[in-house]
């Protein structure tokens, strides 16, 4: 279909009261592996990258390869900047051509992250393309070296901060982390519902990986609107691949980027379906 914005993808996914999911890639097999299963699915996807991934998979590498592959796929795709730390690669991921960029000024106090967020949402307007921002404290990191420990968003502030960055996604913190978790998080689903009931703008679960089907669901019935994925699909793809080394006596590399690519298509295609199915209370 196309290349599209992250905004557009929203206002659908609002529509139609579903999450789409936003699945983090590090390299050609991932991307290829996510957008197959986008297409079986028949669903449009976000393709992201988060900053401290960048050491491991230039984004001048990267962002070519996933602008290519959402230009040329049969479904919809967004791709996102995910958890920009630095205005300066929020920029080179605009010029390149991504339709949607997060600046994460989360950690720091509620009114720079609001001026930071603000100077990213004036150089995304420049571009056409979508901002997300985050507020309240998501625990760990996309790499898991820094945790500045959880703090749930506060629904007030969440109404001021959107009003005043103007922001088109809100990444929120409701007792969610990045990386794996030791058990299984508690949401604080009436602090997502308090969230709902005080801003318009759509909500955004980072630390997805590891959270139950039904509780992605029941986050999605309360207004999450985009879910990011990323552990589980790194996860999914060494598993694909120890598997096919330790079953074949003579590993190659076509045979290694095969099984890279059915882990994150094997990954991407359940948390699609579970993100497209409706919440039901037991």
């Amino acid at each position: 279909m196309a290349l599209v914005t992250m905004k557009t993808l929203l206002k659908q996914a609002q529509e139609k009261n579903i999450g789409y999911g936003a699945f983090s890639v590090g390299n050609m097999e991932m991307i290829r592996g996510a957008v197959r299963a986008a297409e079986e699915e028949n669903t449009p996807i976000i393709l992201q990258i988060a900053e401290v991934r960048l050491a491991h998979s230039p984004l001048h590498l990267m962002g070519p390869m996933m602008l290519s592959a959402a230009r040329k796929a049969k479904v919809d795709i967004a791709v996102h900047l995910d958890h920009g730390l630095t205005l300066e690669t929020v920029k080179q991921a605009l010029d390149m051509g991504f339709t949607s960029v997060m600046l994460d000024a989360s950690a720091l106090p509620f009114g720079e992250n609001i001026e930071k967020t603000k100077q990213a949402v004036s150089l995304a307007r420049d571009h056409g393309a979508t901002v997300e921002a985050e507020l309240g404290l998501v625990g760990g990191s996309e790499d898991g070296k820094s945790d500045h420990g959880i703090r749930c968003t506060d629904p007030e502030d969440a109404a001021v901060f959107c009003r005043k960055t103007g922001v088109d996604a809100l990444a929120v913190a409701i007792g969610n982390a990045h990386g794996n978790y030791p058990s299984a998080p508690n949401l604080a689903f009436d602090v997502l519902r308090a969230i709902r009931e005080k801003v318009e703008t759509p909500l955004v679960l980072h630390g997805g990986s590891g959270i139950s089907d039904t509780d992605f669901q029941r986050a999605i019935s309360l207004g999450i609107r985009k879910v990011n994925i990323a552990t589980a699909s790194f996860n999914s793809l060494t598993r694909q691949a120890a598997a096919y080394l330790a079953k074949t006596d003579k590993p190659d590399y076509f045979g290694l980027n095969e099984a890279m690519e059915q882990g994150v298509y094997q990954n991407v295609t359940h948390h699609i379906q579970v993100f497209n199915t409706p919440f039901q209370a037991k």
